[in-house]
């Protein structure tokens, strides 16, 4: 994790349980569904000889799932283990890669719990098969009901409030939400934040694996409804797509912001194109969630005292993007 001055904290407990993971050492879509399995393992950390899944709900493209999994590859080389990462963003087929993790007699599963109902039954075979289980990223409010060690995440809702608190400040008159996977809790969660901090908001839903089609969504919506003049969408492809949406609209009046990053979408904060975005460290995601396994499995530790240990939100703008920046590009943050 990069060090915690460069960041903006939005409360005291997401400062704390961030602190806590510091002491042992936060989607979005793009391109076409379709499962994805790699290998990787390293010999660090005194060869362990542990063998831990990693299943996610990845849509192939979004550079977003680099960083988890950069973050995972590099706490299996520190604790010696070998990492089994697969994907798959439909539900019912992200539970058949946990029933094959299961197959195989993994010594340890961290998945995504992206759509808790049709998870968590899988999830607890895994348990009932003596395979420990801990949860990142989406489903906060459902890995307790899972039975996970713990959750490595951001608080979805909390960063929802605060965006539509600071569009709000710049002067919006009416937001636009988009949602770019259905079903998705965490993005549900992020967009009922905004509204809730900012009635005047309008959700979208679009398809993620199709920027083409994002764009000509959001444009439409845009080039129909003049009093919209902020849009926050819940991904960085989506946002580097309203850039050449509103354009296409003739809105260049229209602000941006964003959950999560990528190195283009941090680079158009910087140059003033995205006003921010509100980070969750996937990369902290990726390994701590390698690494509680891996500390559970040694010697029964466990992170969180029964809560989810918070990767964020953060804010990142012009104040603090020439600092976050060069770990974005070097895929660590």
């Amino acid at each position: 994790m990069t060090p915690t001055r460069t960041r903006k904290r939005l409360t005291a407990a997401a400062g704390m349980a961030t602190a806590a993971a510091l002491a042992l050492g936060a989607c979005s879509g793009g391109g076409a569904p379709s499962t994805t399995s790699t290998g990787g393992g390293g010999g660090g950390g005194g060869n362990s000889g542990y063998t831990f899944a990693m299943i996610t709900h990845e849509t192939p493209g979004d550079t977003f799932w680099d960083r988890i999994k950069a973050g995972a590859q590099q706490a299996a080389k520190d604790t010696g283990a070998t990492l089994k990462y697969s994907s798959d963003p439909d539900a019912s087929k992200q539970a058949v890669l946990i029933q094959n993790a299961i197959d195989s007699k993994v010594d340890g599963i961290a998945t995504t719990l992206v759509t808790p109902d049709a998870l968590i039954p899988t999830i607890k075979k895994a348990q009932a098969a003596g395979i420990p289980v801990d949860t990142f990223n989406s489903g906060i409010d459902f890995f307790q009901q899972a039975g996970a060690l713990t959750h490595f995440a951001s608080n979805e809702k909390l960063g929802g409030q605060e965006a539509g608190k600071r569009a709000a400040a710049s002067g919006a008159t009416k937001i636009l939400c988009t949602i770019q996977q259905t079903g998705s809790v965490a993005l549900e969660d992020r967009c009922a934040g905004v509204k809730a901090s900012f009635p005047n908001t309008e959700n979208l839903q679009v398809n993620g694996a199709d920027d083409a089609a994002v764009t000509t969504a959001i444009q439409a919506k845009l080039t129909e409804d003049k009093s919209i003049n902020w849009v926050i969408t819940l991904g960085a492809p989506q946002a580097l797509d309203t850039i050449k949406a509103a354009q296409g609209a003739g809105r260049p009046e229209v602000k941006i912001g964003t959950f999560d990053t990528n190195p283009d979408a941090a680079q158009a904060v910087q140059d003033g194109k995205i006003q921010w975005f509100i980070d969750q460290q996937p990369y902290l995601q990726g390994y701590m969630a390698i690494t509680q396994l891996y500390l559970y499995k040694k010697n029964g530790n466990v992170l969180g005292g029964g809560q989810a240990v918070l990767t964020g939100p953060s804010f990142v703008d012009k104040t603090n993007i020439a600092q976050v920046l060069p770990f974005i590009k070097q895929n660590t943050r």
